[in-house]
């Protein structure tokens, strides 16, 4: 990803669009075909010498004409011909992003089969699922991580509008009429770099484009510390089901020698933060002054390469976490006892109303039976079965029937033949 966005690959993309421009002009005779034959076997460019040229002229592209233009002689005045710095310059962005959303993709696609994988395993690991930090009701671990698989399904699916949106260049001059450069040439560089022509653009392609990516990097990221975050809170050591990988030799603290610290998911929720900023800034440089200026420039060549190299680095980083995560079905089944059964509450509560009960009068009841469990007194099976308001409706063995985990797992296969995880 790095090297899509280093300087020796943007000037590569800035010649070949040069050097494309001056093919499309010959085959329209505009210019000479032998001297569009010697731009592209001639033209070169030292990035040493631009730099050095650019202290002088304080423009980039300039600098880097004038490097250009004395590896080729002559024949170089043809290059930049009705272009301006803007129609190299947004149309090397979208090469560049088009080629960083490839990596991204692919990206989430390795996360995906990793999650798809640890998802099978722990299909029917049973675990207490939280509302509030409280322990609600049983779900299983593949249940928690199908989700995980279905929200980055999304974020795939995106990512993938959102490239085609941003897959788009502009060869149309200084306000964007095309005033000294013929529509064809721009259609022609555009196609032959794997991109679309702006259907009207101005002096630059417009930034809603660039925001939107912005955008949905970030909620890509957001997803990513989501996960993050579940994961930390799984490796509490109160909570401790679910635990990143230490290696041997590796150190929690440089104080407590006991400490096994969730650091990458950590690391993780604070670079999402990042990318969720630099979402703002993309989002303030929609608003740029009529056909064009540069208050949004000086933001992108910071935020853009930094947000894909990010968010590079965060997908293969959470890939790497749930692929050598420390599970402990064990621990999960001790957290799942800790209420004694409480999590059965509902059940009990929707077969009194099957039954005929008041649900008001039925929920009294149940809570009755609950609160006695939360006091230490005997599990809820037991209490359910000792209060009058069920024991009046419900059986001793409807009860114990009630109180299963069967229930709560019936459609567990159902979920993940959705979601293709079968």
């Amino acid at each position: 990803m790095s090297k899509i966005w280093s300087d020796e690959r943007k000037f590569q993309i800035w010649l070949e669009i040069e050097v494309l421009a001056c093919e499309a002009m010959a085959e329209l005779c505009q210019i000479p075909k032998e001297d569009a034959a010697e731009i592209r076997k001639r033209a070169r460019f030292s990035i040493p010498k631009i730099l050095e040229i650019e202290k002088r002229t304080n423009h980039d592209v300039i600098a880097f004409l004038e490097n250009v233009a004395e590896s080729v002689g002559p024949a170089s005045r043809w290059i930049h011909q009705g272009l301006t710095s803007s129609d190299i310059l947004d149309t090397t962005l979208a090469v560049q992003l088009n080629e960083s959303c490839k990596i991204l993709l692919e990206d989430l696609h390795a996360l995906r089969v990793v999650i798809a994988e640890q998802a099978r395993r722990f299909k029917m690991t049973p675990m207490i699922g939280r509302s509030h930090g409280v322990h609600a009701e049983p779900i299983t671990f593949g249940l928690k991580l199908a989700l995980m698989y279905d929200e980055f399904g999304r974020g795939q699916e995106r990512l993938t509008q959102t490239c085609e949106r941003i897959r788009v260049g502009k060869i149309s001059g200084a306000v964007g009429t095309h005033a000294h450069i013929d529509p064809k040439i721009e259609r022609t560089v555009c196609e032959k770099l794997g991109l679309k022509p702006a259907t009207l653009s101005t002096q630059i392609v417009q930034r809603d484009r660039h925001a939107e990516f912005m955008s949905m990097l970030a909620v890509i990221a957001s997803s990513i510390d989501r996960w993050a975050t579940e994961f930390r809170h799984l490796q509490r050591t109160e909570v401790l089901e679910v635990e990143e990988f230490f290696g041997e030799g590796q150190k929690g603290s440089s104080a407590m020698p006991h400490k096994r610290n969730p650091i990458t998911s950590e690391r993780l929720s604070g670079l999402a933060r990042v990318i969720r900023g630099n979402a703002v800034v993309a989002l303030e440089n929609v608003a740029l002054w009529h056909e064009r200026d540069i208050s949004h420039s000086s933001a992108e060549r910071i935020i853009l390469p930094d947000s894909c190299i990010l968010l590079d680095y965060m997908l293969a980083k959470l890939r790497d976490i749930v692929e050598k995560f420390q599970v402990y079905p064990e621990r999960m089944a001790e957290n799942l006892a800790l209420t004694k059964g409480l999590y059965f509450s509902q059940s009990i509560l929707l077969a009194l109303t099957r039954a005929g009960a008041e649900r008001k009068t039925a929920y009294e009841a149940v809570q009755r039976a609950a609160m006695k469990t939360w006091k230490g007194e005997g599990t809820f099976a037991e209490n359910a079965k000792r209060e009058p308001g069920i024991a009046a409706k419900l059986s001793s063995s409807e009860i114990d029937h009630l109180c299963s985990l069967d229930i709560h797992f019936k459609y567990v296969d159902g979920i993940f033949k959705a979601l293709g995880l079968e």
